[in-house]
């Protein structure tokens, strides 16, 4: 097994490569303000790449954010203005500022740049290594899988690519089960980062099109496969990372003897929040 570690990415997740990719363009296009609406990772990164570029960003949170994820956006640059409790709120608000402001709007996922962006870890994998057999990737809106899936299954399509949910926010394995985009209520997973209630109407026909597998893992699983992953390799990694380890350590994968790559999307935990697991 071997690991992609975007827990050790600038700004602590993956999410940096598809805001980097979106912030520049539209800063390329004459944005003199750039908005986007999250409570954690991809926030983050829209903040710091702004701030890099000399541009203003502000970055719409719930009400209810965790105080170390606000001071994290701050101290990569970003404003921050606080609106409701879910994204239906947050993201209407962002948009509503990138008007105002003439700026733009960075989405979290379901945009091509975005998912260019996400794919490059794809292209990477490749170079990195020549011998690969399987990919196992976290599902959430679908951003990251998406990215991936082009990246490799264009490139080298013997290579399979596995998506995996946490079996409370099963929102992508719904939509493939029925051929369309369902929705699912809020979830309350640990794994925050793929708590979204439907795939994205630009990601979803891509996993529909490319992927080979996808595999439901429970909190309790995710729990064990952190806690592993941090007492025996050291590395801290959030929830939301550890749904690929814990398929892998529960054998849901369905491979044996072959080169399997889990990406570890992101390593942004309150450390508060440790005793959790």
């Amino acid at each position: 097994m071997y690991f992609k570690a975007e827990h050790l990415q600038k700004t602590g997740a993956f999410k940096i490569r598809g805001a980097t990719n979106k912030v520049k363009q539209a800063v390329k296009e004459g944005a003199t303000f750039i908005t986007a609406a999250s409570s954690g990772n991809h926030g983050q990164a829209v903040a710091y790449i702004a701030n890099r570029l000399g541009v203003p960003a502000t970055i719409v949170v719930p009400i209810d954010a965790k105080i170390s994820k606000q001071e994290a956006i701050e101290a990569y640059g970003g404003q921050i203005e606080k609106c409701g409790t879910t994204s239906a709120e947050r993201l209407p608000r962002a948009m509503e500022l990138a008007k105002e402001h003439h700026g733009e709007f960075i989405p979290p996922y379901d945009d091509p740049l975005i998912m260019a962006g996400q794919g490059t870890i794809g292209l990477e994998i490749l170079d990195q290594l020549e011998d690969v057999d399987a990919v196992i990737v976290p599902i959430g809106g679908g951003g990251l899988i998406s990215g991936i899936l082009t990246a490799i299954k264009e490139t080298k399509p013997t290579v399979k690519v596995i998506g995996v949910e946490p079996d409370t926010a099963n929102d992508t394995l719904l939509s493939l089960q029925h051929n369309k985009i369902m929705s699912i209520p809020a979830s309350t997973t640990i794994a925050d980062g793929l708590r979204t209630t439907q795939p994205g109407n630009m990601t979803f026909p891509v996993v529909q099109k490319y992927l080979d597998d996808l595999v439901l893992v429970s909190d309790e699983e995710i729990r064990m496969a952190q806690k592993f992953v941090l007492e025996r390799m050291k590395q801290l990694i959030e929830p939301s990372s550890a749904v690929t380890v814990a398929a892998a350590m529960e054998n849901k994968l369905g491979i044996n003897n072959k080169n399997v790559i889990c990406v570890l999307s992101g390593g942004n935990v309150d450390v508060g929040e440790l005793s959790l697991i």
